[in-house]
């Protein structure tokens, strides 16, 4: 009890809480873009995909709980370190900003970490609790019945003829809005930033990092964070341009055709 407690009462704590729920957030994130990335493969993938989290049930709420307070002790924790430092300064603000040393991602990850909780907040109200100005109501969304077996590698998720949400055409009209598309891409710029120096100092914090392959480390971040950069433009990129049309028979092909 005493160890727990001084997680949340001493600098070390707080940096390593902060450390911990920021790896599982990371792991979070990128489960997230390879769940939306299979807005490229036929509507059954994503359909079926969101049925069985969706069947979840109780234990699904259980997870996005713990996501959530994972958010809270992550913002938590950044905000008293950052306190904790301003009064560590004294009255006296410093006179020159060390810039030169600071990495670009290190600069900006207080605002970064403004902008992504905001996002977070958006993101959710969007696809998931289904407001914030969605073309369609996740509680009104059209039922679809599934044409084949879906499988995610290898397990089975749904069985073909089940009746699932159209989940498919909920993201694709979510991003064939250019405000919305627009808002999502600087985000998940942002995010990306707050990655790149998160992800690096997190392991530090933990003892996974050291002389012998930091340098290694550092390459393994930066090439995360452009992949995982990419793999989250790549879907408004595709939608608004037009290089990803949506499939034949669906309520985004019929929502799309129907518009001006």
């Amino acid at each position: 009890m005493i160890l727990f407690g001084t997680l949340f009462t001493s600098s070390i704590g707080r940096k390593f809480l902060m450390a911990v729920t920021g790896l599982i957030l990371v792991g979070f994130v990128t489960g997230h873009l390879v769940g939306n990335l299979q807005i490229f493969l036929p509507p059954d993938q994503i359909n079926g995909y969101a049925h069985f989290l969706q069947g979840l049930g109780p234990l699904l709420w259980a997870i996005r709980l713990f996501l959530l307070a994972c958010v809270v002790i992550h913002v938590w924790a950044a905000v008293a370190l950052t306190m904790e430092s301003r009064s560590a300064r004294g009255p006296e603000a410093y006179g020159v900003k060390k810039w030169l040393r600071a990495s670009v991602a290190s600069r900006y990850m207080r605002m970064s970490g403004i902008v992504v909780l905001a996002f977070i907040i958006y993101h959710l109200a969007h696809f998931t609790i289904g407001f914030a100005g969605a073309e369609t109501f996740k509680s009104n969304l059209p039922h679809v019945l599934l044409e084949h077996d879906v499988r995610e590698f290898g397990i089975p998720l749904a069985s073909a003829g089940t009746e699932v949400h159209d989940v498919y055409s909920m993201v694709f009209l979510g991003f064939a809005s250019p405000l919305v598309s627009l808002f999502y891409m600087v985000a998940v710029g942002l995010l990306t930033v707050h990655l790149w120096h998160g992800t690096e100092s997190l392991f530090q914090t933990i003892g996974w990092r050291n002389v012998k392959w930091a340098s290694c480390l550092r390459r393994f971040v930066a090439l995360y964070c452009i992949l995982y950069l990419l793999g989250n433009l790549a879907i408004p990129g595709a939608i608004l341009s037009g290089l990803l049309e949506p499939a034949a028979g669906t309520t985004a092909a019929d929502e799309m055709i129907a518009q001006p």
